[in-house]
């Protein structure tokens, strides 16, 4: 067997390092050519891998990129100054929490624990029209409690929960079904892309099947 010369040697090894380090950057972009042709409507990824999903998918997804929120009723907020992670969104309407909405925060609260490891990948958001400040919890009358802001309620019982508000006619145009049914709640991809609606009833185990579905088949 021939040796190589100092040359080729060093031009072979020239090649190699050249491929290891476009690998990175051909994954990068058939990553961003994927999700183009994703946010265009060309190719649907549910679709493709396949799912027996048991929340109901909104189709076409309804973006939230461009969407001014309130924080705490004070500061302009996007979406995208949000960390990147998978979205439980509660539509909280009126400025009463009731029964609806504490019971769709506890269920989001304990979905989003029985994730486990992929917990830091998920967050939740409870959306409404009326500033979270001057929204009530209402009192629990047999344990002599008093009626608490929710932006209070939040901090003492769903630490983490991002409060934002909407004017009511956007609020309207986001999630329609929510006006005369508030019986579910929504699941937001990463790139703040409303796309699946869950029912209060479905059981919770479901639930979890599909957002871990979603998560092992993401790269958020």
């Amino acid at each position: 067997m021939t040796a190589q010369s100092p040359a080729m040697a060093q031009r072979s090894a020239r090649r190699i390092l050249l491929l290891i380090a476009g690998i990175p950057l051909s994954m990068m972009v058939a990553a961003t050519a994927l999700w183009w042709a994703v946010e265009k409507g060309y190719v649907d990824i549910l679709d493709s891998v396949g799912t027996a999903n048991h929340g109901e998918l909104i189709n076409p997804p309804r973006s939230l990129t461009d969407v001014v929120f309130q924080h705490e009723g004070v500061a302009d907020t996007l979406w995208e100054d949000l960390p990147a992670k998978w979205r439980l969104l509660v539509v909280q309407r009126g400025d009463v929490c009731g029964d609806t909405c504490q019971q769709q925060l506890y269920q989001t609260r304990q979905i989003h624990l029985a994730l486990g490891k992929d917990f830091n990948r998920v967050g939740r958001v409870v959306l409404g029209h009326v500033a979270t400040a001057s929204v009530t919890v209402p009192a629990n009358l047999e344990d002599g409690e008093a009626s608490l802001a929710l932006l209070d309620w939040l901090g003492q019982e769903h630490l983490g929960v991002t409060p934002l508000t909407l004017p009511v006619a956007q609020l309207n145009a986001l999630v329609p079904e929510s006006v005369d049914q508030a019986e579910h709640w929504y699941v937001v991809d990463p790139a703040g892309w409303i796309m699946m609606r869950i029912s209060d009833d479905l059981y919770y185990k479901d639930v979890i099947s599909d957002l871990r579905f979603l998560l092992k088949h993401s790269g958020a």
